[in-house]
């Protein structure tokens, strides 16, 4: 057996198995709330059985379409820029010869990162405040006037994600960079000797060798295409955004936590993991047809 063979492995391995198994799937014994009238007598075992009653309401309910709409125009717009705005940053950096220009590209695309999203929402009330904000006034001086960022229902989306590709895009970059280091200088000096250019070595030498990186983290991105940043879209809410911030995970919270539906939200919270789920079978298996590259 194996197992005697490579237990100093094992036991390595141990201690993240039992993380996993504790936080991830004994919680997941909880999914019958979402069948369950809760009350807190009987705790979760005890309600009565009501079947898909707390999923009819979610369908039938005035706010699933709204709901829907801003999670999925939320969702695929940082999906679709956050995915493209790393890739670009690494073939910039990778095409910067100077060691210490590059060095000090990657610290300063990394820093927001560490970041936190309170801070960086309140850096966006600060710098896009109506009556004091630099970047509001810097909008005036551009013929841009009488614009509440936060408040207006057009641009939330675009601060939002424009605020979000600028605090994590140098983080996301990593790997791709990674990726790129790997590539056979030969394949540049070969390219070089017939006349490629740097566009031409970027798009015959470096996007090749991207291709595979960016299938998987794209099958792993589309896995959590419903789940929008609970945090942030919470902290930018207001009642004059409200109309296209409230999403699916911002609602669950006001339901479950605020307003104590638990079976109501837990059965909310259930769909969405299983619209994410389907998501990534499909993106895995779509990839892995027209790629050869795959999950599992």
């Amino acid at each position: 057996m194996r197992l005697p063979r490579h237990w100093q492995l094992w036991a390595m391995l141990a201690p993240a198995i039992a993380f996993v198994g504790v936080f991830a799937y004994i919680p997941m014994y909880g999914i019958q709330l979402a069948f369950r009238k809760f009350t807190f007598q009987n705790g979760l075992t005890g309600g009565e059985w009501v079947g898909l009653k707390y999923f009819e309401q979610f369908f039938e309910s005035p706010l699933f379409w709204t709901l829907m709409r801003n999670t999925v125009t939320i969702s695929l717009a940082t999906l679709v820029v956050g995915f493209v705005a790393p890739i670009l940053l690494a073939l910039i950096v990778n095409q910067v010869v100077h060691a210490g220009r590059k060095r000090f590209m990657q610290t300063a695309t990394y820093l927001p990162h560490f970041i936190s999203t309170v801070v960086i929402v309140g850096m966006l009330q600060v710098f896009l405040s109506p009556s004091s904000g630099l970047l509001t006034r810097l909008a005036g001086l551009a013929g841009v006037t009488d614009v509440n960022f936060l408040g207006d229902t057009s641009t939330f989306v675009p601060v939002y994600v424009i605020s979000d590709i600028w605090q994590h895009c140098g983080w996301n970059s990593i790997i791709y960079l990674a990726a790129l280091s790997r590539v056979d200088t030969q394949l540049y000096e070969a390219a070089k000797i017939d006349g490629a250019s740097r566009l031409k070595l970027v798009r015959h030498v470096d996007v090749p060798a991207l291709v595979p990186t960016m299938v998987v983290l794209l099958i792993l991105s589309m896995g959590g295409v419903l789940s929008t940043g609970f945090e942030k879209v919470l902290l930018m809410q207001n009642t004059l955004n409200l109309p296209v911030s409230e999403v699916i995970s911002t609602y669950v919270y006001k339901i479950g936590i605020l307003s104590s539906q638990f079976s109501y939200s837990t059965a909310i919270g259930l769909f969405n993991t299983l619209i994410n789920f389907v998501f990534l079978v499909v993106t895995n298996q779509i990839a892995k047809r027209v790629s050869g590259t795959s999950l599992w």
